[in-house]
């Protein structure tokens, strides 16, 4: 039994006449007429009472009507499904967004990918840079969004963002005052950090080892304002995004733009290295990659 059996089933049915069938699906009347006899050969009933001037369908070819109806109904949905999927019109994808990213970068990204489809949907996970990574390994995730550079033998990765660290020091610290500072000098600072997991954590760390020193870190979190709050209350100072000290209250702290060695800041788009994307997930990437060329 095929779908072509079905259709032509249910046209014979339609029009209770094989040759009425046959013009209207252009098909010849002896090979109509053979397809449903396969059709009843198959399941070892007859579906048409031929006996009368007219085809009349018999009991069993009633039920075999109704099912057949929902099964051609079934298939022309499947393919309006697949149609809409590889046309961006529906689809579903899961996102990993650390929070200090999606905070800076992406809220109105999202609302407008959505206003273009709304019949996508983004199920977004908030974890730091590494949880992302592992979870892309995992199968767990299709995308993220994480601070480069990461294993690109593990990872297929699409770069969006370059930017650099900003120095965020309590109004009233000793180099509020200057434009520029020297890494190495604040190797007698306190620091706060995002937690471990993130992985601005470690791009600091690593480029205060290169200048020689290691930084003392005083708190951590997972929260950028409440990393600011702490900087605020002259708790210590802060390596941050520019785009996240954009927020900041510069009566409360002051960003310093210039620090040398600058410490970069780039993101990208990441997938699990031969993994699958779906045609929603790879509609965000190219949507994505428009909007921050």
């Amino acid at each position: 039994m095929d779908l072509r059996q079905l259709s032509y089933f249910l046209e014979v049915a339609e029009h209770e006449s094989f040759s009425k069938a046959s013009r209207a699906i252009h098909l010849s009347q002896p090979t109509l007429s053979k397809m449903v006899k396969g059709l009843e050969e198959e399941l070892g009933v007859v579906l048409f009472n031929r006996s009368t001037r007219s085809v009349m369908l018999t009991e069993a070819g009633k039920v075999v009507q109704h099912h057949a109806q929902a099964v051609m109904n079934a298939a022309h949905n499947l393919q309006t499904a697949v149609a809409d999927l590889t046309q961006l019109k529906a689809g579903k994808f899961t996102l990993g967004l650390p929070p200090v990213i999606g905070a800076s970068f992406f809220p109105k990204v999202i609302t407008e990918f959505r206003n273009r489809h709304p019949m996508i949907t983004i199920q977004l996970v908030e974890e730091g840079g590494k949880r992302i990574e592992q979870l892309l390994q995992e199968g767990r995730l299709d995308l993220g969004v994480v601070v480069l550079p990461v294993d690109d033998a593990l990872f297929e990765i699409v770069p969006i963002v370059k930017r650099q660290l900003k120095l965020v020091v309590p109004i009233q610290h000793h180099l509020a005052l200057g434009q520029e500072v020297k890494l190495g000098d604040l190797r007698d600072e306190s620091f706060i950090l995002f937690r471990h997991e993130f992985n601005l954590h470690d791009r600091v760390k690593e480029a205060c080892i290169q200048e020689g020193f290691e930084p003392q870190v005083a708190y951590e979190s997972s929260q950028w304002d409440f990393i600011y709050e702490l900087i605020c209350a002259n708790q210590g100072i802060s390596l941050l995004p520019e785009t996240i000290c954009a927020k900041f209250d510069t009566q409360k702290v002051r960003v310093l733009n210039g620090v040398e060695p600058s410490i970069h800041w780039n993101l990208g788009i990441v997938w699990k290295k031969d993994g699958y994307l779906s045609h929603a997930a790879r509609g965000w990437v190219e949507y994505v990659k428009e909007v921050f060329s």
